[in-house]
């Protein structure tokens, strides 16, 4: 067992800071910070310096809500990009992994979430309402669910697609070739990117109750 003191406050501080983040236990972060004071002070400061800039300059997209430097982010800002398509994400994560397939030209909608009663999230907690009033102010004409094929991701689909139901706009979803219960982020390029191109109407999965 790793003793609570390392004979220096500094140590314990940094080694208690780092324990926070996901995956970091407090071997892995004493083993971080070791590394960290044997490598040369510039290579730590840069390090640090690099983490403060990013929390205090990264903010997120008024219109997408992707993580952006500037009020609107460099994908809603590319003219190139099709505006009439928005695929729908559940975070900046998958945002970064579809856009690594190359398969999609259109633009996109992060929801910050999926609808998870047991986890206190409800549709009012999500960027669901924003999506609706982006359907109509800006004459999307498809809009692609990409949610994880999970409990939650599909009943967030769900939602989704009554909101949408009334309003001129194509509503479809990733092909299934993604495994039940995988999160996006774990879903290889090759697979993912197929499921973009085949994409089929929501309705077809799941018909209009």
């Amino acid at each position: 067992m790793i003793q609570s003191s390392y004979n220096s406050t500094l140590l314990e501080n940094a080694v208690s800071e780092l324990s926070k983040l996901p995956g970091i236990g407090r071997k892995t972060a004493l083993r971080l910070a070791l590394h960290l004071l044997r490598r040369e002070e510039n290579e730590a400061v840069a390090l640090g310096e690099s983490i403060i800039n990013m929390r205090r300059h990264i903010n997120y997209c008024r219109r997408c809500h992707n993580i952006s430097e500037k009020e609107v982010c460099p994908i809603c800002s590319d003219s190139r990009r099709d505006a009439s398509t928005v695929c729908v994400v559940e975070n900046v994560k998958d945002v970064i992994t579809i856009e690594s397939t190359r398969q999609h030209s259109g633009l996109y909608h992060v929801l910050g979430g999926v609808i998870s009663p047991l986890d206190g999230v409800s549709p009012a907690d999500l960027e669901i309402d924003s999506l609706v009033k982006r359907v109509e102010e800006e004459n999307l004409q498809e809009v692609i669910l990409a949610l994880s094929p999970t409990i939650e991701g599909d009943t967030t689909n769900f939602y989704i697609y009554r909101k949408l139901a009334d309003l001129p706009v194509r509503v479809t979803m990733l092909a299934r070739g993604l495994s039940i219960g995988n999160e996006l982020e774990y879903t290889d390029e090759l697979t993912l990117g197929k499921s973009i191109q085949n994409r089929v109407l929501f309705t077809t999965s799941f018909p209009r109750q």
